[in-house]
This record gives C-alpha cells, structure tokens and sequence, in this order.
C-alpha cells in the first residue's frame, strides 16, 4: 500500500504515559554531554531534546501500523522541531500522541509529517513536536 491522503488525521497514542525520573533527566543529558545544572537536583528539568523520546513510544505505533506498509529499513528522518508549553520536569507523568498531518509523494518517495503532542495524563499540554520522515518503497 502507498501512503496517500486518507492518512492524514491518523494519530497513534504511545501504550503507556512515562513517568519522567530525575536519573533519566541526569542519564539523558549525559548522554547528550550536556553539563547544564538544571537537569539534576529535586526540581531537574529535562534537556529539550528529551522530548523525542517520550514522542518515539508514539511513533514506534505508527511505524508499526501494518496499513502504512513501512521499513525501518527504507526510513529517512528529516526535519523536526519542538515547541514548549512549559519545560517537561522530573515528575511528570506524560502521555504521548503523534498524528500525520501531511503526506506526499516525490517519486518512490512518501514524505510523511506529523504531530506529536505530549501532555500530562490529565492532558495539560507540555510540548508539541512537528517531524517530517521520508519512506522509499522503491526496489533498488
């Protein structure tokens, strides 16, 4: 199957919200080499770009979606880009959705965006993520 316009408007919802812990901020900005103070201690806030993580457990849902027909194999991520409500703190409990929001065809190409949107399990909204991945269903 192609992707075509029908898709637009399907949203996946990652299978549980993430309990963010002040280790997993430490661990991240580690990870990252990010030595900034703000992401240890009791009020720890997480680096920005923690952010795709919590949005990747939706994506893996839309990735896995069996009428998108996607490789992993054959996946480019492109552009993306957050845009914050509040900082996502140790604390947090989050729940993650990703919607496509447009697709196209350029060739054997399907350029796909969506939208992740992060929120509280109370669904207070934390952070929204706009990402593009461009999918070959060519041969070669």
């Amino acid at each position: 199957m192609t992707i075509d316009a029908t898709m637009v408007g399907r949203s996946y919802t990652a299978a549980e919200s993430y309990q963010v812990g002040r280790e997993k901020i430490r661990e991240f900005a580690a990870a990252i080499g990010d030595p900034n103070p703000a992401y240890t201690g009791d009020d720890a806030v997480a680096p920005p770009t923690f952010a795709f993580m919590l949005g990747s457990r939706a994506l893996e849902q839309l990735l896995n979606d069996e009428e998108l027909g996607l490789r992993l194999d054959r996946i480019v991520h492109g552009a993306q880009k957050f845009s914050y409500t509040r900082p996502i703190k140790a604390g947090d409990d989050i729940a993650a959705t990703a919607t496509i929001t447009t697709v196209r065809k350029a060739g054997d190409v399907e350029v796909i965006m969506y939208e992740t949107a992060l929120t509280t399990v109370d669904g207070d909204p934390i952070a929204t993520s706009t990402s593009t991945i461009s999918h070959n269903r060519g041969e070669s």
